[in-house]
């Protein structure tokens, strides 16, 4: 889960192509761009997470001498290239947006830059990071957007696909928004708040519910939250939860943290006549908690009928983005290092599906931000050696539909360069923030987003641009091709 040596998770057709660079003594620098195409769960934005395992995986990228006897076995590596790979490290340069970043499709989230044979075995592992937890970030913002300042509790755990993915996936959940997880090795890997309650097999080990309730709020007075609906949440969970209220209250027992968990039913009328219920005994602060089969679109509809719930467990649905369970990011050449020329090289990939042609060369990505609301504007994709000032006009134009143009005038926006060096000749420059603290940078991040950018449904997109430079370079490629 981290600090593991992952050299070998990597598809065989990289280290083929690996020992073809080798034996050609092809091994130039190139600019590899991480990116997506399209927003995850009818989304108008991503969240990019995963970088911390991704340095995690390049500071402990090496062949061990097991991996080396294991290759040698299968018949298709050279000696010479197996010596190679024997005392292999990564040596070039790695460019990314921080975690908890607000992202948008086509614009990078990684830039490697590093020899062709450095940065092709590397793609697998990045992409299968990247996409992970940036899918569950993603996914886990939508449903606290939908809980409208509510607590959303992670706890997906034995829904999700494996122990990485659970583990992992929590901790995207949290940088998303979620306020804890039930996942107690995220807990302790990461320094994120544990969260839960019991289960109904608790309640149902018991001779009846009240002794079960009872047993429970006796060993945890000051996080109490009591599940109601093993047999019959009005008639026996509810007034039962009550009763050992009142019993801790009567021993002096101050109650905080403390209320009741709705796990099936109509949640909307349950939750209405609890509370209704827990105000006339007294117990207005008491806290109504609901889960089974949670996502956004439910919550949403459940905060819209008037659902008396302050606090959501959400697991299946969030763990595994069920609704949309890939992220598609992929890991495209965009440059190839000319020594003659003394510079990088644009490169593009063409494709009949317009949205797969790539843009080409060693590129920025600038976050333009209106300059009174500081809500986000557009971004622009531009060449690496260009600059711009909002002290200057700017010109945007949609790099597809080019007559759609936006001037924007001097004075009016400002810009954010998003991609910050991680490493540098090999070595790591950058210090991955707390999980904690990722969380508040990405809260701070969508409320750079207008609220039409966020709703569940139809959301409006934010422009990416082209520069006028990296535009008029794509379109001489394609020219040209």
């Amino acid at each position: 889960m981290i600090q593991q040596n992952l050299t070998l998770m990597t598809d065989l057709y990289e280290l083929t192509m690996m020992q073809g660079y080798f034996t050609s003594q092809h091994n130039k620098k190139v600019v590899f761009d991480v990116f997506y195409r399209t927003n995850p769960s009818g989304s108008a934005y991503a969240i990019a997470a995963g970088l911390e395992q991704v340095i995690d995986y390049i500071k402990n990228l090496q062949f061990t001498p097991e991996d080396i006897s294991y290759l040698r076995k299968i018949n298709l590596f050279q000696e010479d290239f197996l010596e190679y790979l024997s005392h292999f490290r990564f040596t070039g340069d790695i460019y990314a947006v921080p975690e908890g970043t607000v992202v948008f499709p086509k614009e990078p989230l990684l830039k490697i830059v590093a020899p062709i044979m450095e940065a092709q075995l590397i793609e697998t592992t990045i992409l299968n990071i990247i996409n992970h937890q940036s899918l569950i970030a993603t996914k886990a913002s939508r449903v606290v957007y939908a809980a409208k300042g509510d607590g959303i509790m992670e706890f997906g755990l034995r829904r999700a696909q494996g122990p990485d993915a659970g583990t992992l996936g929590a901790r995207a959940a949290v940088i998303g928004g979620c306020i804890g997880t039930s996942n107690v090795l995220t807990g302790k890997l990461f320094q994120v708040p544990i969260k839960g309650t019991h289960a109904h097999s608790w309640i149902m080990s018991f001779p009846d519910e009240y002794t079960a309730f009872k047993t429970y709020a006796n060993l945890y007075p000051d996080a109490c939250i009591l599940l109601v609906d093993t047999y019959d949440t009005l008639k026996s969970g509810v007034p039962n939860a009550i009763k050992v209220f009142n019993e801790l209250k009567e021993a002096g027992i101050k109650l905080k943290n403390y209320g009741i968990r709705l796990d099936s039913g109509d949640l909307a009328y349950l939750s209405k006549k609890a509370r209704k219920m827990l105000d006339e005994a007294g117990f207005n602060d008491a806290i109504i908690s609901a889960s089974s089969d949670l996502d956004e679109y439910l919550i949403d509809s459940l905060k819209t009928q008037g659902a008396a719930i302050t606090s959501w467990g959400v697991g299946t649905n969030l763990i595994t983005c069920k609704d949309n369970p890939s992220f598609g990011g992929v890991y495209k050449l965009a440059a190839v290092y000319d020594e003659e020329e003394n510079t990088f090289l644009p490169k593009i990939k063409l494709s009949e599906n317009i949205e797969k042609i790539t843009n080409p060369g060693s590129k920025e990505v600038y976050r333009i931000y209106d300059a009174k609301s500081g809500k986000i504007r557009a971004d622009l994709i531009c060449l690496e050696e260009e600059s711009f000032s909002p002290s200057q006009d700017l010109l945007l134009f949609d790099p597809i539909a080019t007559w759609k143009k936006t001037l924007l005038k001097a004075g009016s926006y400002t810009l954010r360069r998003l991609l910050i060096p991680i490493f540098k000749n090999g070595e790591c420059i950058y210090t991955s923030p707390t999980v904690m603290d990722i969380q508040k940078y990405c809260t701070k991040e969508l409320n750079t987003l207008w609220e039409e950018n966020r709703r569940l449904v139809n959301p409006q997109e934010v422009y990416v641009d082209l520069s006028t430079k990296l535009y008029e370079t794509k379109q001489k490629l394609l020219d040209n091709k």
